[in-house]
């Protein structure tokens, strides 16, 4: 069994991950298509959690690189991306969070992302995951559909090659169950928990 420090509460802006927390949001578009849909939508999702005093992460990513079609809109990119990232935070004070796909996207999304995450197809990269961790953000790493929950202890201890404290919670994304069947095993939750760290 992984042996790290249990870590159990991951703070990012008022929202808290670990045992026993009170329901968080992680939410907002896919991807982003402009900056006045971010902001809008950005803006509606703080009222909406201020009212339920429901702690908020405004999640948006710059670029999905894993579309099915070549033809399919990726996104801004990561340069206009980071701008409008930093408007979210700075002008409704909110925490973001963002995907990265490759280690030369990291330094400069890092500058404005209070989580950087790692997409599902992707989280068996090690360098990927390595570099993510060494910024000292919060990373978010989800377990691809075709990893085995107690598969994903792997990812945590590629973290902790880096040899010192990191911030990492894994995301249950379910199993691929035949072709185009995915299914939410919820005993992955529990799998995953016991490695040491919040599980969403």
């Amino acid at each position: 069994m992984h042996s790290m420090t249990k870590q159990w509460d991951i703070s990012i802006g008022n929202a808290r991950f670990g045992n026993k927390r009170p329901l968080a949001l992680i939410a907002g578009p896919c991807v982003m298509e402009s900056m006045d849909l971010v902001m809008k939508t950005a803006k509606t999702l703080r009222d909406v959690t201020r009212a339920l005093k429901m702690p908020f992460v405004f999640k948006c990513s710059f670029d999905k690189a894993n579309r099915s079609s070549v033809d399919s809109f990726r996104g801004v990119g990561v340069k206009k991306g980071v701008e409008i990232l930093s408007r979210v935070k700075g002008e409704l004070d909110l925490p973001v969070l963002t995907d990265v796909h490759s280690e030369d996207e990291i330094p400069l999304a890092s500058t404005v992302a209070d989580v950087l995450q790692v997409p599902a197809f992707l989280c068996r990269q090690t360098d990927l995951v390595v570099s993510a961790v060494r910024t000292g953000r919060v990373v978010n790493v989800k377990k691809g559909q075709f990893l085995a929950p107690w598969d994903a202890e792997n990812i945590l201890r590629k973290a902790d090659s880096m040899g010192k404290k990191h911030r990492v919670i894994l995301t249950e994304r379910g199993v691929s169950f035949g072709y185009n069947n995915l299914v939410a095993d919820m005993r992955s939750l529990e799998v995953m928990k016991a490695f040491g760290g919040p599980v969403v």
